[in-house]
């Protein structure tokens, strides 16, 4: 099945252009575009169409795509007029204008129009994907975004074409740009629609006929709700714990004997058939009475020690939950040295590698590895900063990935997963219940036992990061105070029998508002 796509700026645009080249009109991308959002906006705004829609166009194919749009509405009886803050410069635009106009669309040139009028709501066709953050808005287009934000803020619904005008498709930061209610993609998700979900609202992409030339868009993709229910790996009936495979986790160093545990919840919630939890001698009794499912022992202080333990026994490892900096790069090298299979590695796991992180690689080998870091993680790791981090959340985690051998989550609201083979998934899932101590290490037990079972740690990696953020959505979107990850924990087993509802073409995806 093919996955959205998620686009840079620049993506976007090699994938528009791959398919001109391939021979699909502009003009007909933007008829295919403006139609179809038009069809949505009558869709899902009945209510506020009887008192007509304001369209505020710019100079640009975002503009055409306004006037599709205006031509649309006003052809089913909809009272419609167009606030042209820039007139049309490109020569699709142009030609979508005069049709417009022609069919009768009024249109005012004075932008105070914007204010004026009972219309309650109003469609953002200013400016598409070529703005960047670092360039001011100027001129016609700066008030009419101010415009925009103003009748916004007094309640009016705006609809985005493409991109809410001031925010940059890339980076997600805005120079001033519209609360959406509800952005309409076309062809490709863009960076921003996952990034700025606040100024987006609901993100809906729309097909509007780039096929295969969404590939030249770049390689990420994201995680959908059809895939996840595809990919989830079955457990056959006649499964016991050993075919459900077995996990170690290597961590709970003295006081943080609570992120094992949330660990092997994880773990046995995500279906694995057996978990042991190795961790210090002075955490041992507090696992054994807060897991009584869980196998427990201590530490190995030898290599014979360790491969005496777990060697033959488990499936993969998860290193790192509580074990502590001082303890966590001597007890690394021990596991990956003795234990040859598969591995997660988190938290202190990686904090022992500390602006070391192609020391790993040759630990890692040529076996199946995932790394899943939270942002400030993946600074130390790598010597950025957190910030840097985050502003190359889409690319960064594709570096490490090379350099480690590793496939790398970089965790967060989206979660990039990078393979070394070059394949990303984004993964648009979680709420802020997730912002809370020992989050990590729930997603690590469930990413684990994925990896265990798929024998794949890109695929094992995303569909972990999709059940985490899911169960964390099921529990509440709307509210995140009183909840607890032992509620996120209870949720999980809902989360693998989800099932995709049936598509509506054009509809590719589905981004929910924040909070829903």
């Amino acid at each position: 099945m093919r996955l959205p796509t998620v686009a840079s700026s620049e993506g976007a645009k090699r994938a528009d252009a791959s398919a001109i080249d391939g021979g699909i009109p502009s003009r007909a991308l933007m008829q295919r575009a403006g139609a179809a959002a038009a069809t949505e906006i009558g869709l899902r705004f009945p209510d506020l169409l009887a008192h007509g829609v304001v369209v505020a166009t710019g100079s640009g194919n975002n503009g055409g795509d306004g006037w599709v749009v205006a031509r649309a509405l006003h052809a089913t009886g909809i009272p419609v007029r167009v606030v042209e803050c820039k007139s049309s410069s490109t020569t699709d635009a142009k030609a979508e204008r005069q049709l417009a106009i022609d069919a009768g669309v009024r249109v005012d040139l004075d932008l105070d129009a914007l204010v004026a009028g009972q219309e309650q709501l109003l469609v953002d066709a200013l400016l598409g994907t070529g703005i960047t953050s670092d360039e001011p808005l100027m001129g016609p287009i700066a008030k009419g975004v101010a415009l925009l934000m103003a009748r916004q803020r007094d309640g009016a619904t705006v609809v985005a074409l493409d991109v809410p005008s001031g925010a940059d498709a890339t980076s997600g930061m805005h120079v001033g740009s519209p609360r959406c209610s509800l952005t309409l993609a076309f062809g490709t998700l863009k960076r921003c629609h996952l990034v700025s979900r606040e100024r987006c609202g609901a993100t809906v992409l729309l097909d509007i006929g780039l096929g295969d030339h969404v590939d030249a868009a770049g390689a990420a993709r994201l995680a959908t709700l059809e895939w996840f229910a595809r990919s989830v790996p079955a457990i056959a009936a006649g499964a016991h714990k050993g075919t459900r495979k077995k996990i170690a986790i290597i961590g709970g160093a003295e006081g943080m004997a609570g992120a094992a545990m949330l660990a092997a919840r994880g773990a046995l919630r995500s279906g694995a058939g057996m978990v042991k939890c190795v961790v210090a001698r002075e955490s041992l009794m507090a696992i054994q009475a807060g897991e009584p499912a869980a196998l427990a022992a201590v530490w190995p202080e030898s290599d014979e020690a360790f491969a005496h333990e777990l060697g033959d026994w488990a499936d993969v490892l998860l290193i790192g939950p509580g074990l502590g900096k001082r303890a966590a790069r001597p007890m690394m090298e021990r596991a990956l040295r003795v234990f040859r299979g598969p591995v997660v590695l988190d938290a202190d796991a990686l904090n022992g590698f500390e602006g070391d992180a192609a020391a790993l690689a040759p630990l890692i080998g040529n076996r199946e590895a995932l790394l899943t870091p939270h942002p400030a993680e993946f600074a130390r790791l790598t010597s950025m900063d957190v910030d840097g981090v985050l502003r190359d959340r889409f690319e960064a985690p594709s570096a490490l990935a090379a350099t480690t051998r590793a496939t790398v989550l970089l965790k967060g609201v989206p979660t990039t997963v990078a393979s070394p083979s070059g394949a990303v998934m984004i993964v648009a899932e979680g709420t802020p219940i997730l912002g809370t101590g020992g989050s990590g290490d729930v997603l690590g037990g469930i990413a684990a036992t994925l990896l265990a079972q798929t024998h794949d740690a890109h695929l094992g990696g995303s569909l972990a990061a999709f059940a985490h953020g899911r169960a964390a959505a099921l529990v509440s979107a709307r509210q995140v105070r009183g909840f607890t990850l032992e509620d996120v924990l209870a949720t999980l087993p809902d989360v693998w029998s989800l099932q995709a509802p049936h598509g509506r073409p054009p509809i590719l995806c589905e981004i929910p508002a924040v909070g829903e």
